[in-house]
């Protein structure tokens, strides 16, 4: 909005010559989303608390049953502060913005339903796992044929390490996404178990994103590190920076001990945006590194289930996913966060240095 109004007076006011600049912009969006979480965020807590949004904990979590009752659904004051600073940023002309945006408040109200019918009837089962991923599925399907409206749509598949165009799938490329973006998504989710846990490699993953898609975004630069070049996403940049300021200011009052939970509104928002970011940078394969945590949080418990029903009741770990089983072994949950974003930091910088990798 401030673009719109503000820069179009440059000829006149060369002050205003400095809204051209998506990198400068990025940045403000980022201190504008995490002021308002910040100043927003105990009238939040206050009025959560006033509402009863309080937080329901499995009976088998038993080391968190001092947890119950926490305000939860932290997720809508995300929305709140990333919604309002990247329209007051972002240059409101661009629809690969809108459709990001779309992704973000779609997976954010398929996770708003699910903490609804959790907290409206006083236990942990709010959607039913179908009814879940058929939501997932559907605002990924609805972003794809968005999508595949812009003219720098592709079905190339891009390969890390290689100079090369990677394979033309073709249609298969739209299943391919929609996997990126559910699996993203439901990666979130998983790992949203511990105060800060989930949200401290979201916002690194969102920086390393508000990366490649300045990168991708800008002729010179793509061709320079030999990067696919996707025209008329850069502005997505803006987003992306609003994205790690309101994950910060979130992070304010869910670092341990956490004042509120993100609820499912917040984590499948968060994961469904990442894996959508990845798509449309076409940097699919190289969310497995920087979203390695959430990949490995995921196989601990694709990897549990599937050892228990093969032996008929053995288990692999503890308890899944992998950051319950740290926990039951002893280790204090503070320093399971901490080291859990130590590598997700790693892996964030490994991802980046693939860039000029080729």
């Amino acid at each position: 909005m401030l673009y719109n109004l503000l820069y179009p007076l440059s000829s006149e006011y060369t002050v205003f010559n400095v809204f051209r600049y998506i990198t400068f912009r990025s940045v403000w969006a980022l201190l504008t989303a995490l002021t308002v979480s910040i100043v927003v965020g105990p009238y939040f807590i206050t009025w959560l608390k006033r509402i009863k949004f309080g937080q329901y904990i499995l009976e088998d979590v038993k080391c968190h049953q001092k947890k119950a009752g926490t305000p939860t659904m932290g997720g809508l004051l995300i929305a709140f502060s990333l919604t309002l600073s990247v329209l007051l940023w972002a240059d409101l002309r661009s629809p690969a913005l809108w459709i990001t945006l779309f992704v973000f408040l779609g997976f954010g109200l398929v996770g708003f339903l699910d903490d609804y019918l959790k907290v409206k009837r006083h236990n942990n089962k709010g959607l039913t796992p179908r009814a879940k991923f058929f939501g997932q599925v559907l605002v990924a399907v609805a972003a794809m044929l968005l999508l595949m409206r812009l003219p720098a749509y592709s079905t190339y598949l891009a390969l890390p390490f290689l100079k090369t165009t990677g394979p033309d799938l073709g249609w298969f490329y739209i299943p391919l996404a929609i996997i990126v973006m559910v699996g993203s998504s439901n990666g979130v989710n998983l790992t949203d178990g511990l105060d800060g846990l989930a949200i401290g490699p979201t916002v690194v993953a969102g920086i390393c994103f508000a990366i490649f898609i300045y990168v991708a975004g800008n002729v010179r630069i793509a061709a320079y590190l030999q990067i696919p070049h996707v025209p008329g996403i850069g502005e997505v940049a803006v987003f992306c920076g609003a994205f790690v300021g309101a994950g910060l200011g979130f992070l304010w009052y869910n670092a341990y001990p956490a004042q509120m939970f993100m609820g499912d509104v917040g984590s499948l928002s968060l994961g469904g945006t990442l894996g959508f970011l990845a798509v449309l940078c076409k940097q699919e394969l190289i969310l497995l590194i920087v979203g390695g945590l959430f990949v490995v949080e995921t196989l601990s418990v694709v990897l549990q289930v599937g050892y228990f029903r093969f032996t008929g009741g053995k288990r692999i770990f503890r308890m899944a996913p992998l950051h319950h089983h740290f926990e039951l072994k002893g280790v204090p949950e503070s320093k399971i966060i901490i080291r859990f974003w130590i590598m997700s930091v790693l892996l964030g910088l490994a991802a980046l240095s693939v860039l000029k990798l080729r």
